[in-house]
């Protein structure tokens, strides 16, 4: 007699599982994102083997004393930028995923980095999009040293983990996870079931044997990562590489680090020899023109734990359209939406007729609520046709009520314009600091009326 099949009902967003077919997913609300997936013959016992991802081969229980607590060293890549996002380096057993645009570069890096790091520790490149050669032919064009990295293809995870549990390598890539599949499990690679169920046997295997996974992955057309969102939850580091193909400078940042700082970000440059790392960002977004025109100022973010320097655009012309446009590159749309509202009922100045267009000049996507008061200079400085001076930098956030609140790490933030060459910097009443800065005049704001005073608009 045969056994029945078993099959499950699963969410494409967020990887929620149901026994039959519904509507809506109850987890993320999402509206017929479940589709059905065959998990092969069902077990003959009614008990289920199913082993976690997180390592441990025991069911020991312990106290949190009896922990041994030793450090465990991290493999540096030899790449600074890269280090600092990670955390100060690779840490043995964790897995890391690696996303991205098509094109951004996420295999270039990888394999750089996996032929630094194979003259002194064993790795092991696992393709399964392309063929030996023509990752081969790419190393050959970076001149990038082939003779210790190992390299195989495949798409099979059990083989995968055969293999490597042979050759037992410190270091082990995948690219991508979008492509690899288990024999057990009824489904197309790429489906919600296939990525979930092969990430897992392969972390589980890094987490036992305390091998470095780093798992490729694609991105869907929102820009987020393809695949069920348990992804994120199974790995210990999610690093994001994002680029367009007209600008050479590439941003990596992560989004998740058990082992770091969140949202700390590196910067590389994209060169006929791969990616070179770029040690001091702020050199870069500070590449200003020689003569400065209205709307230009320079803020400070804060970018995991070292501030940057990025200059900022403002646009406003008149607007030949009954809805006037506002577009924003780099920054929150509905953000600028708020500080025009702002700026309007508390500084007395209205722009409803007016097209604004801002930009952040490198392709840095600003996060944070820090640039809310270069934006409101920059945008008066276009409307009014007034340049701001080339040596003031600008940080604080706005308000509803038009007051400025300060913001974290002011001290850094302001060392690190000093630093670059600034005198004036307008900031928050609460961010002025006690000591005086050497050679930086710092003026403290409370209102924006007086931010505009200060800056003379």
């Amino acid at each position: 007699m045969a056994t029945k099949s078993k099959s499950a009902y699963v969410c494409n967003d967020c990887g929620a599982d149901y026994r039959k077919w519904q509507g809506q997913c109850g987890e993320c609300s999402a509206w017929n994102t479940l589709s059905e997936v065959r998990l092969g013959p069902a077990a003959r016992s009614g008990k289920i083997l199913r082993p976690g991802f997180a390592g441990a081969v025991d069911g020991a229980v312990k106290t949190l004393a009896e922990i041994a607590l030793d450090e465990i060293p991290r493999i540096s890549t030899g790449t600074g930028e890269l280090d600092l996002v990670l955390g100060g380096g690779l840490v043995p057993g964790s897995a890391i995923l690696v996303g991205g645009e098509p094109g951004a570069g996420k295999s270039t890096l990888l394999l750089q980095t996996l032929c630094k790091l194979a003259e002194n520790n064993t790795a092991l490149y696992v393709t399964g999009e392309e063929s030996p050669q023509q990752v081969a032919m790419r190393a050959r064009r970076l001149d990038l040293p082939a003779d210790k990295l190992e390299i195989m293809a495949e798409t099979s995870v059990e083989t995968v983990c055969a293999i490597a549990e042979q050759k037992r390598p410190k270091i082990l890539v995948v690219d991508s996870i979008q492509v690899m599949h288990m024999e057990e499990v009824a489904s197309a690679p790429g489906s919600v079931s296939q990525v979930r169920e092969s990430a897992a046997m392969l972390v589980r295997f890094a987490k036992q044997s305390g091998t470095v996974l780093i798992l490729v992955g694609h991105v869907t057309k929102d820009g987020s990562l393809a695949g069920p969102k348990v992804l994120e939850h199974m790995i210990d580091c999610s690093l994001m590489l994002e680029g367009s193909s007209d600008n050479h400078f590439r941003t990596l940042r992560s989004h998740k680090n058990r082992f770091g700082a969140v949202n700390e970000l590196g910067v590389f440059a994209m060169t006929d020899k791969g990616l070179r790392e770029v040690p001091n960002p702020s050199a870069i977004f500070l590449q200003r023109a020689e003569e400065i025109s209205s709307g230009s100022v320079v803020m400070i973010i804060w970018e995991g734990t070292r501030p940057l320097l990025v200059e900022l655009q403002a646009l406003v012309d008149d607007s030949h359209l009954g809805n006037p446009r506002r577009v924003t590159v780099g920054l929150d749309q509905n953000r600028l939406s708020m500080l025009l509202a702002v700026l309007h009922r508390h500084g007395g100045i209205s722009v409803g007729d007016q097209d604004v267009f801002v930009n952040v000049v490198g392709g840095v996507k600003v996060l944070e609520t820090s640039a809310d008061l270069a934006l409101i200079l920059a945008v008066i400085s276009s409307f009014r046709d007034k340049t701001l001076p080339q040596d003031l930098v600008v940080f604080g956030e706005v308000g509803l009520a038009g007051e400025i609140r300060p913001v974290a790490n002011g001290q850094e933030r302001l060392r690190e314009a000093a630093k670059h060459g600034f005198t004036r910097a307008i900031v928050p009443a609460g961010n002025v600091p006690k000591q005086p800065i050497k050679g930086m005049q710092v003026i403290g704001v409370r209102k924006v009326t007086e931010a505009l005073d200060a800056a003379s608009c």
